[in-house]
């Protein structure tokens, strides 16, 4: 067992608890609950009533008036409550409607004060110094699962303690499910090692996946006990019912004008479906086989069993991560291969950006030649995933009635389960906000060295010009014992980078319970992978508002995590930043890059920026230009701002012409391109890491890699013998995004 001290006082009273630990009867007394324990996913779900689904109708939006002028909009704003952060608060179908059940763990501890110093243990237990084997086996301890190391240290409960104080699942007890007429609790799956009134403590408290919770038992609750007894409980994951027919659409802008601008959405079924246009065919889709698919449904006769898929995906990192899940649930889940040609797949997922301008003109024109497959009988699944999807909602259905299936980001891992809906000739919508669980299929790669992993879902920001927070939902951190088992995955898998992903990752772990950070998320996985196999970490997106010194000092120190940083900024006036409501001024950024410059002076640092946003002045845009010039930037995204819906600046009326905005982007382009140029003549007569990753696209004697600052290398080799290794070349080239070299062979 290995204790972290911050006071004298906290080892006196360890030392004291410890020993009344030592003295406790050797098994966990069981509390007096007639129960059974179901340790698998697959089993729950065999307990789910299917509920009967009826069609509700689609509540109207209102849209208030715009307010007269962005100063008037921000005084009145000031009184206001600000959006949901919690997840569980976000939620417009009650949180116990949707959460079946949670698996738990737990160590059961006899002060207060010692569960105060386990917390303090797990949360710095989750750092190692050096790459050894994960587990020391003089210690029995396992890095990879700190919980379990409590629970084999501390726990007073013999039964769980070697099995890293596992409970298994654990129904919740508020469920609907679980009460009959009389409002009675009549849950099958409860525990002998938690009482009724600790698991209505836990659910009471709405509880996450990776979230970690002190419950108090009742002296009553154990028998011969007189004493109480703490529980520090850990949610591993949750069991997250799909309710068909729920809607949180309600217009609640008389109490907060801006609430119009949070996630909403709608679940709905539609059991019956008219004749299509054109030859009058009554709209058909293939069948799919699940594994609650029923026996009398799988003997059908007279249907297409699908087979195929195609994913069509647009839009940024998360949704190219969003579509491997996609596409692990359909071959990993339900055996369908990806087609050959899209146009003859059976099952068809266009996976949407509502990012740029005209986002959903293009779904719909994209939507044509498979809307017309669907009329003329072919039987297919048709579906419109991601942002699109979440802002639009069942207007898709209204639209192009041959869409099948319209689903918000939030429900990619339920894909099956809704293909199963769409297979029995239902249109289905899901965009209702809910809560994320972890996925149990593995993601199909698009790439076999570098991959994407997602840490963070959602956004809490509310950017005046950005639609993530109503397309995403709040944010959700995944546990850091989740990340790494799927980094773990992916170096057996021989994967040598990987990418971590949030829309604000800054803000990883500050939904859960105790909060975490990101940059202990980074010295977790950088002490936990082992050498030899992921050589690099990247991440993406900083927020300059919350961006940490513990970030710049995570990336200096640790030998995995990469020399770049990518803080988008956006605009350089303080004015157009505060109507951005991004949070930060010109001055209070540039003191985070000269610490970056400073503390790292090799590091990249790439951004983002907006120009012609509603106000902007040439004064304003000159700013800009400023910010440009004494940053310096390896890489920047550059864009011109475009109205998106549902968002506060669309509805201003200080909108900047069109040609102002073309005339602008080209001057940050030109500018970019000029700092990038002088960036990469930095490394002209110097030796960079570079890791192998393909062929040169225009010249097939080349290979081509990434140096860890992220620029693009060629060099002549032959990639087949360099696939996926480090190696050395000598940069003798330098070009605004790119760089030209030779390899160093010795």
């Amino acid at each position: 067992m290995v204790i972290v001290f911050d006071r004298h006082l906290h080892f006196i009273h360890f030392v004291s608890s410890f020993i009344i630990l030592c003295f406790l009867s050797q098994s966990c007394m069981p509390f007096q609950i007639s129960s059974k324990i179901v340790n698998t996913k697959n089993a729950f779900y065999d307990k789910c009533i299917r509920s009967d689904r009826t069609s509700i109708e689609l509540l109207s939006k209102t849209t208030p008036a715009p307010e007269e002028s962005i100063a008037t909009e921000q005084r009145a704003s000031k009184s206001k409550k600000w959006f949901p952060v919690k997840p569980e608060d976000a939620l417009l179908t009650q949180y116990n409607t949707i959460v079946r059940g949670a698996y738990v763990r737990h160590v059961v501890l006899e002060t207060k004060e010692m569960v105060e110093l386990a917390i303090k243990t797990y949360l710095g237990g989750s750092r190692r110094q050096s790459h050894d084997d994960v587990v020391d086996n003089d210690k029995g301890t396992n890095t990879l699962d700190p919980f379990g190391n409590l629970a084999r240290d501390l726990s007073a409960c013999v039964k769980s303690r070697n099995e890293n104080g596992k409970i298994g699942w654990i129904d919740n007890p508020f469920h609907p499910s679980f009460k009959n007429k009389n409002n009675e609790n009549v849950n099958e799956i409860v525990s002998e090692l938690l009482s009724h009134h600790a698991i209505e403590e836990l659910f009471r408290s709405k509880p996450k996946g990776g979230d970690i919770l002190p419950i108090k038992s009742r002296s009553d609750d154990i028998s011969g006990n007189k004493s109480s007894q703490w529980h520090l409980c850990r949610i591993d994951d949750l069991l997250i019912d799909y309710i068909p027919n729920s809607i949180s659409n309600k217009d609640d802008t008389s109490t907060n004008s801006y609430m119009q601008f949070k996630q909403r959405g709608v679940n709905k079924v539609i059991t019956s479906r008219s004749k299509l246009k054109g030859l009058g065919t009554t709209p058909t889709a293939p069948k799919i086989l699940t594994e609650s698919s029923d026996l009398a449904y799988n003997n059908m006769d007279g249907s297409t069993t699908a087979k195929t898929y195609h994913i069509a995906t647009t839009g940024c990192q998360m949704n190219v991560a969003d579509s491997e899940r996609l596409a692990g649930v359909l071959e990993n889940k339900l055996n369908l291969r990806e087609a050959a040609n899209s146009q003859e797949a059976n099952v068809v997922i266009l996976n949407t950006c509502s990012i740029r301008d005209h986002a959903e003109q293009k779904v719909y024109d994209t939507l044509g030649p498979y809307a017309a497959r669907k009329r003329r009988g072919e039987s297919i699944a048709l579906v419109v995933a991601g942002c699109v999807a979440q802002q639009e909602g069942e207007a898709l259905l209204k639209r192009v009635p041959e869409v099948d299936l319209v689903m918000g980001p939030q429900y990619v891992n339920r894909l099956d389960s809704l293909l199963d809906d769409v297979s029995r000739g239902h249109q289905v919508v899901a965009t209702d906000p809910t809560l994320l669980s972890e996925d149990l299929s593995r993601p199909v790669r698009g790439d076999t060295l570098r991959a994407w992993v997602n840490v963070i879902h959602g956004c809490n920001e509310h950017c005046t010009y950005c639609v993530v927070p109503g397309v995403r939902g709040v944010e959700q951190s995944r546990s850091m014992e989740s990340i790494l088992q799927e980094c773990l995955d992916l170096a057996d898998a021989g994967y040598k980078e990987i990418t971590l992903l949030g829309q604000n990752i800054d803000a990883y772990g500050r939904d859960m319970t105790p909060k975490r950070n990101f940059a202990d998320l980074l010295h977790y996985l950088n002490s936990n992978i082992p050498d030899k196999t992921i050589e690099r970490i990247r991440y993406v997106t900083s927020h300059p508002r919350y961006f940490s010194d513990r970030v710049i000092d995570a990336v200096v120190s640790l030998d995995k995590v990469c020399e770049l940083f990518h803080l988008p900024f956006q605009a350089g006036d303080d004015t157009v930043l505060k109507n951005m409501r991004r949070g930060y001024t010109y001055s209070s950024y540039m003191k985070i890059i000269n610490k970056i410059k400073k503390r790292a002076p090799e590091a990249a640092i790439c951004g983002d920026v907006i120009v012609g946003f509603p106000g902007e002045t040439d004064e304003a845009f000159q700013r800009t230009l400023d910010l440009m010039n004494e940053v310096k930037y390896d890489n920047l995204n550059t864009f011109a701002y475009s109205p998106r819906p549902n968002t506060e600046a669309a509805l201003w009326k200080n909108q900047v012409p069109e040609d102002v905005k073309a005339e602008r982007l080209q001057k940050v382009q030109r500018l970019a391109a000029q700092h990038g140029h002088e960036r990469s003549e930095r490394y002209v007569g110097k030796i960079v890491e570079v890791l192998v990753e393909d062929i040169n696209p225009r010249n097939s004697l080349q290979a081509c890699g990434r140096t860890r600052q992220n620029r693009q290398v060629f060099f002549d080799a032959n990639f087949d013998e360099f696939r996926g290794k480090l190696v050395n070349v000598l940069i003798t080239e330098a070009r605004p995004w790119s760089l030209i070299g030779e390899i160093v062979t010795t």
